[in-house]
């Protein structure tokens, strides 16, 4: 073989010996991982309908944290027996909780923390990068889908680690053995510390001692040895001259074997301080199959301990919760018998029972029924002789029925309905839900109501009956004949309403309507005796523009002749009042009556300043007032200078606010109408504010109306001052606005030209010199173009032949062959 063959062959080894190396690495690296998958769940008996809306939101909630989408989860949960109906329900429920959209919202990487069962004594150790934390987060996802087995919480909780306190002064009962440090502090007339391990074979060592035997030692017998051999050196120790302080500063690791039904069986290497539970954590606790009140702790081959994790989980007792040994053995045992409860308990789930419990027993793990719950007959779910049965317990026999593997107890709802009640409504005292006593009759019910109201209507009141058929009946009756004795009183059974009409829900609201020059006009509620003088007050009093001399009033005409030629449709009463509401004699008797619409008229004459603003080149430019109603734009100009030399009076334009259209101030007032009168149906105060859609509407359109429209006019202003009241001359109005622009002395060209400038403006240049000063159009411009005015010739606009040829001409002076 030659050298190189053998560097060859060399060479192939070590690359064998990486690849295995590697191999091997990361088997062991994914091995815990791989340990630590829990198992699939079987969905086939899932139903949707049971699940409350807490489960569906924590089931999105963790499917959330495994990174995975509903739709997702649907294929997995398909995969594990989920029939496709109940999917669909699911995925219904998702939807009304508004679930599915935040769902989709999350990143589908693994950021989360680590799984539950993949941790230690106070640290995790596998984060979400590795696969088996996934299929973790999976499967805690769709627990939520399934009975809940009370206990796995306990495991289940990433807030609960149940690491042993190394903070602790040591355990009286504490045994030394190899691996444990003491600390032996020496002060008085000798001063020294020593730090000594115990050895593995139970031994420790001091300078200038012989090895002294601590193993199995608890650590006050530990004490007591260590200062006999130390008094050997130090005399002094005997007549308290010299004191000696022993503790452990240091605690060795143990190692025990967890087997059975635990979701991570093995070996653990944890704390001396550790107990059972400690251990039984770090396992992740009893798998599906797991027994979690039949735990046993093994120690030289004899059990030494019982662990029921129900005596801790419902009584806190920790008595079972041994300290473990090394060498130690936790076995967990399938488990013996498991029935559900659910319905209206406090804590529906899964629970185990041991030979002999009972109902009563289910009940108290349950943490007993809910105020809703029916107590008297518990329903029951059980195998019998290859099929399901069902069995009522009644409350008498709750503490001797015996639980029997895969029962399925239900706990009702109690009935929505009263055994003795009675309502009254409407115009009494004290309206409400009534006992119904032995005999009761509906004048006594009115009198346990406080009696009657003043506004009751005694001719007619009601009662709502249910027949024996649940069909609803009414039963009408004379309420006043039956106060005042006259007509015979009435019995009353169970569930009857009684209401006792006011007059005023059987007449339409009375109201009063003020308008014009007030400073709230308004819809508001009729009183009693209301005048002219307290309905103007109520609105606020008079604005500035009110003529109070003119005040009308609109009455509706009750008895108008139907065969009349021109029958009358309102009364109309004009009153002379001063400006202090103090009235005439007339007008001070003169009472108010629902419906009745007022009318403040406006001052003859009164006109509200109208204001003008002139822009640009003016002298004076700025706000004007209209001194006439007739001022026209040639007044405004003279009033703010004349035009300055440099104006562009070609270019001014007048800006005019143009009003809102007859039709749309029509409807907003048809809109007030309507929501005043709403406002007086629900019983609402006058004047407040409707966040109703038709208040929206107002608001839109009041604004429109106070924006208004803005309206270019072109104006031609040389014509104007030339000819001052010409027809060129328009009226000036409320809110115009005069811009008269600079004249400018140069041309701006850009876009698809090859050189975009600022060039000098000549009268007389055309567009295409401008152009050509630019360096002509573009070639992309130029290709638009033509395209444009291709397909414009061949619809036959009118036209785009002759931008066709410019262009076409454009080209050909750019020589530009490829147009």
């Amino acid at each position: 073989m030659t050298a190189k063959n053998i560097r060859y062959c060399r060479l192939i080894r070590q690359y064998i010996c990486f690849i295995v190396l590697s191999l091997g690495l990361a088997v062991a690296l994914l091995q815990p991982a791989q340990g630590q998958t829990l198992p699939l769940q079987d969905l086939s008996e899932v139903n949707v309908d049971e699940l409350s809306d807490a489960q569906v939101r924590q089931f999105v909630m963790q499917a959330q944290e495994s990174g995975l989408s509903v739709q997702e989860l649907e294929q997995a949960a398909l995969q594990r027996g989920m029939p496709p109906g109940q999917i669909s329900k699911l995925r219904e429920r998702i939807d009304q909780l508004g679930l599915a959209a935040a769902s989709a919202s999350r990143s589908k990487t693994d950021t989360g923390p680590a799984t539950e069962f993949s941790r230690g004594f106070g640290q995790d150790t596998a984060g979400y990068t590795n696969p088996a934390s996934r299929f973790n987060r999976i499967a805690l996802a769709f627990r939520n889908l399934t009975p809940e087995i009370f206990g796995q919480q306990l495991f289940n909780n990433p807030n609960l680690t149940f690491a042993p306190d190394l903070n602790l002064p040591t355990p009286a009962g504490y045994q030394l053995g190899p691996g444990d440090e003491l600390n032996i502090d020496i002060y008085g007339y000798s001063d020294v510390t020593h730090q000594v391990r115990v050895s593995p074979d139970g031994f420790i060592r001091i300078p200038n001692l012989g090895p002294i035997q601590v193993n199995g030692l608890s650590i006050e017998e530990a004490r007591s040895r260590i200062r006999t051999q130390l008094t050997k050196i130090y005399g002094s120790i005997r007549s308290g001259e010299t004191s000696v302080q022993i503790t452990l500063s240091d605690i060795r690791s143990i190692r025990v074997t967890i087997i059975g039904e635990a979701n991570l069986p093995g070996t653990y290497t944890i704390s001396s301080l550790a107990t059972a539970f400690n251990a039984l954590y770090a396992s992740g606790g009893p798998n599906e199959s797991g027994s979690f009140r039949d735990i046993e702790v093994i120690r030289n081959n004899e059990v030494i301990a019982h662990i029921d994790i129900y005596d801790f989980l419902i009584r806190g007792a920790n008595a079972a919760n041994v300290r473990l040994q090394d060498q130690d053995v936790i076995k967990i045992n399938p488990y013996q018998t498991r029935v559900q409860i659910k319905g209206e308990v406090k804590r529906p789930a899964i629970f185990e029972a041991l030979p002999g419990e009972t109902l009563a027993r289910l009940l108290e793990f349950a943490g007993g029924f809910t105020q809703d719950a029916y107590t008297g007959r518990i329903v029951v779910v059980r195998n019998a002789n290859g099929q399901k049965s069902i069995a009522d317990v009644a409350a008498g026999q709750y503490d001797s029925f015996e639980l029997q593997l895969g029962d399925v107890y239900t706990v009702d709802e109690i009935l929505d309905r009263y055994t003795n009640r009675i309502q009254i409504t409407g115009a009494v005292f004290r309206p409400g839900t009534y006992a119904l006593e032995p005999g009761i009759t509906v004048k006594q019910l009115i009198e346990k109501a406080a009696g009657l109201r003043e506004d009751a209507f005694l001719n007619r009141a009601n009662i709502y009956r249910v027949g024996e058929n649940l069909e609803p009946r009414l039963l009408s009756f004379d309420l006043g004949g039956v106060m005042s004795g006259s007509a015979a009183d009435i019995p009353l059974q169970r569930e009857d309403s009684l209401h006792i009409a006011s007059r005023f829900d059987l007449r339409e609201e009375y109201h009063v309507i003020i308008s014009g020059a007030v400073q709230q006009p308004d819809t508001f509620a009729y009183s009693g005796n209301m005048n002219l003088e307290a309905l103007i007050v109520m609105a606020g009093g008079f604005t500035e523009a009110a003529t109070p001399n003119r005040v009308e009033i609109s009455r509706r005409v009750r008895n108008a002749d139907p065969e009349a030629a021109n029958p009358a449709t309102a009364q109309i009463y004009s009153f002379d009042i001063n400006r202090d509401l103090s009235s005439s004699p007339e007008a001070a008797d003169f009472a108010l009556q629902p419906f009745d619409q007022v009318f403040v008229r406006v001052e003859p004459g009164y006109e509200v300043q109208k204001n003008i603003s002139v822009e640009g080149e003016v002298l004076y430019p700025g706000t004007y007032s209209t001194a006439n109603k007739n001022d026209r734009i040639s007044d405004i100009i003279e009033r703010a200078g004349g035009l300055l030399p440099d104006a562009y009076v070609e270019g001014a334009v007048l800006i005019r606010k143009e009003e809102m259209d007859v039709e749309a101030k029509l409807e907003l007032e048809e809109l007030k109408a309507k929501q005043r009168q709403n406002q007086l149906a629900a019983g609402g105060a006058a004047g407040s504010l409707d966040t109703s859609k038709d208040q929206l509407m107002i608001d839109s359109l009041e604004q429109a109306i106070a924006s208004k429209r803005p309206n270019l006019v072109n104006i031609d202003l040389e014509a104007i001052l030339e000819s001052p009241g010409s027809k060129h001359d328009l009226i000036a109005q409320e809110g115009d606005v005069i811009r008269i622009p600079r004249l400018l002395q140069t041309v701006k060209v850009g876009g698809e030209v090859l050189y975009p400038k600022t060039v000098r403006f000549e009268k007389g240049i055309s567009f295409k010199r401008y152009v050509s000063q630019a360096g002509a159009l573009g070639r992309t411009r130029l290709k638009e173009g033509l395209m444009w005015c291709m397909r414009m010739a061949a619809y036959e606009v009118p036209g785009s032949f002759y931008f066709l040829i410019i262009i076409l001409k454009l080209s050909r002076d750019q020589n530009w062959s490829c147009l």
